[in-house]
């Protein structure tokens, strides 16, 4: 009768309790974990002092009002400190990050980079408790199947032996660890690199948590010998509607089209490429290879990803970026986001969705409107493009 109840349990959706209600809430999860396989000895230890953290609620409710541009965040992501910090972290992880890369094939450079955009090389791993921010998150109703997802693999990590709950610390939405982690990765793909028995991403050794970043870039495709991409030079003459992630081409075809890099050359046939324009036609342009949306398995932004690719470029050795920013524009506000999607779907140029994310569907809307007024067809969603959207509903 017991496990009928349970298995009943884990067919109802998860109530949206009234403030307040945090303790109720618990008792509830409490059977949905033990069916899980959380025994109640794992259960009690995690929960010992953990209460509903509204602080926790409010800053992942508000974050999308957080913007920059790309290149603000790149002055601080590849900063000339952090390249240095990167260059003498991995000297003393050579040895490691060396046989790392000939395990899983991954780029050692990509992984220092990935170490040092996350936790600024093990400096900053964060100290919020995983299992109070995952309770709180999975008690709030916006995103409680995901965030519940997140809780009980916590649990089960904790069941597993790998750290204890004093140890289960990481940022305040739960990434864990050197490489920040979530919890459902860690399960994963976090593997025991220095045979101690645990899978220890916290601690001062960074060697498990850089190995398990290895793993998971392999897990999730990545193409060893590949580059994450290469910064390009685009003619005056070049058809910015092919600036498209669906048109790939070999980089040898694309220098038939007048495409190099920033030194004149044709690009090294890696594999199928598609041109990049973060900032539109005037700004950095790159070539991007598959390895680029294997790193977007980390992080969907596409500034984080040049930001990683560009700061393992720059702690191998190469210099700065050559390509300028249209840096009088500023970065488009939440609001103003939702209105450029508005007004081109009320323009007949659809984004399917109107959620403030500026991503393919809502670029190839932008490209539909440009085309339709004569302007350069490159995608950029600029304060001065929304202003001209205004004056032409």
């Amino acid at each position: 009768m017991l496990k009928r109840l349970i298995a009943m349990a884990l067919l109802l959706p998860l109530p949206a309790f009234a403030d307040g209600s945090f303790p109720t809430w618990l008792d509830s999860f409490r059977i949905r974990a033990e069916a899980d396989g959380i025994s109640r000895l794992t259960f009690d230890a995690a929960f010992i002092g953990v209460t509903y953290d509204a602080k926790v609620v409010e800053r992942d409710r508000n974050q999308s009002e957080f913007t920059k541009t790309i290149w603000d965040y790149l002055s601080t992501a590849v900063s000339d400190l952090r390249v240095r910090n990167g260059k003498a972290a991995l000297r003393r992880q050579n040895e490691a990050l060396r046989a790392i890369e000939t395990k899983y094939g991954v780029d050692r450079y990509i992984i220092a980079a990935i170490w040092g955009l996350e936790s600024a090389y093990g400096t900053f791993r964060g100290g919020d408790n995983v299992v109070r921010s995952m309770a709180s998150l999975a008690y709030d109703p916006r995103r409680a199947d995901f965030f519940e997802g997140q809780l009980l693999a916590a649990l089960h990590i904790l069941q597993s032996g790998d750290t204890v709950p004093a140890q289960l610390v990481g940022s305040w939405a739960g990434a864990m660890g050197h490489t920040q982690f979530m919890p459902i990765s860690f399960l994963d793909h976090a593997v025991d690199w220095t045979g101690d028995g645990r899978r220890d991403i916290w601690g001062d050794d960074p060697r498990d948590a850089l190995a398990s970043a290895g793993a998971y870039l392999k897990a999730n495709g990545w193409v060893t010998g590949q580059p994450w991409g290469v910064e390009i030079r685009i003619p005056k003459s070049f058809d910015f509607l092919l600036a498209n992630r669906d048109i790939r081409k070999l980089p040898s075809e694309w220098a038939t089209l007048g495409i190099v890099d920033t030194v004149g050359n044709a690009v090294t046939d890696y594999g199928a490429a598609s041109v990049l324009l973060p900032a539109g036609a005037d700004g950095a342009a790159f070539m991007i290879f598959d390895n680029f949306e294997v790193l977007e398995s980390y992080n969907t932004a596409d500034a984080y990803v040049i930001a990683v690719g560009h700061l393992a470029d720059r702690i191998r050795g190469a210099g700065p970026l050559e390509g300028g920013w249209p840096t009088q524009d500023r970065a488009l506000s939440y609001g103003e986001r939702i209105e450029l999607q508005e007004q081109l779907t009320s323009q007949g140029f659809d984004t399917q969705k109107i959620d403030a994310k500026i991503g393919p569907l809502t670029i190839n809307a932008v490209r539909g409107w440009q085309v339709s007024q004569g302007l350069t067809p490159d995608g950029y969603a600029s304060p001065g493009l929304l202003q001209r959207l205004r004056s032409t509903r």
